[in-house]
């Protein structure tokens, strides 16, 4: 039903136009191709695939961060045009990969969640401050902290920051784009359970972007692979994991992933020693 739809993408593209040269010829380069997806609520997707196959484009079309050439983006049943970046704001968050470049060095911890609240004009100065203390203790960052500045903080300390800061509007979908993969395989953990741990307390729709297949098989209720700007395979994750139908699927999945013993998550294996 469509009640059940938070996210919906229809036949969305996203076209690059590159040169060679000062006069050479313009040629166009298709990041994302025809991609129609559907994310539901309080579902976790998960987006996979290598470097360069248009993942974080996509994201970006999704945050207003760029416009798309072809399709639409619908958010409740709604369409909504990119280019009202406030208005997607309030009900699609990021969290980016590398927490210290996402957070304003020069702030305090407590300024860079209240910011948004600030910008969208949400709340007297008191109950803000309230809030950005609520939000601060459910990510798990104690007291003494919120009046310090992200490079007196660990990584995992930034990403649970960037996470509250992303909660602060009480957004309906996160776009999560390789949220743990600049963090310690210790930490990747904790932060995983968070997100699990939030995704109930608030009734969240998480879409998950990496290309680590272990931490997404641990994470997501249904699993997109994306190869050359494309969906090519959606399914649920039991069946993607067990019994991929598509080659490229096939090809990410003998990647030779490992878990880590005693962590619960996965580590890339080892290349073989050639002679």
């Amino acid at each position: 039903m469509r009640d059940d739809i938070a996210l919906e993408l229809v036949s969305l593209a996203r076209t690059f136009t590159l040169r060679r040269g000062l006069f050479g010829p313009a040629a166009e380069l298709r990041a994302v191709d025809d991609v129609s997806l559907r994310l539901y609520r309080g579902e976790t997707l998960g987006l996979v695939g290598e470097s360069g196959c248009g993942k974080s484009t996509l994201a970006k079309m999704l945050l207003g961060l760029l416009d798309p050439t072809g399709g639409h983006v619908l958010i409740g049943g709604r369409e909504i045009d990119p280019r009202e970046r406030r208005a997607m704001a309030r009900r699609i968050q990021p969290i980016f990969q590398d927490p210290y470049s996402s957070l304003n060095p020069r702030k305090t911890v407590a300024q860079i969640v209240a910011l948004p609240l600030k910008l969208h004009g949400k709340g007297s100065a008191a109950s803000q401050q309230t809030e950005v203390r609520r939000m601060l203790d459910l990510v798990g960052m104690p007291t003494r902290t919120h009046d310090q500045l992200p490079g007196q903080l660990s990584g995992g300390q930034r990403q649970r920051v960037a996470i509250a800061r992303a909660l602060i509007l009480r957004p309906e979908i996160l776009i999560c784009d390789e949220p743990t993969s600049a963090l310690d395989v210790s930490v990747q953990a904790q932060i995983l359970n968070l997100l699990l741990d939030l995704k109930t307390e608030f009734g969240l729709s998480y879409l998950f972007i990496s290309h680590n297949l272990g931490v997404v098989e641990h994470l997501a209720d249904r699993v997109a692979v994306m190869y050359r700007g494309q969906i090519v395979e959606l399914a649920d994750r039991e069946t993607l994991f067990e019994r991929p139908a598509h080659p490229y699927t096939r090809r990410l999945l003998a990647s030779a992933l490992t878990p880590e013993p005693g962590l619960g998550l996965p580590e890339f294996a080892p290349p073989p020693v050639t002679n």
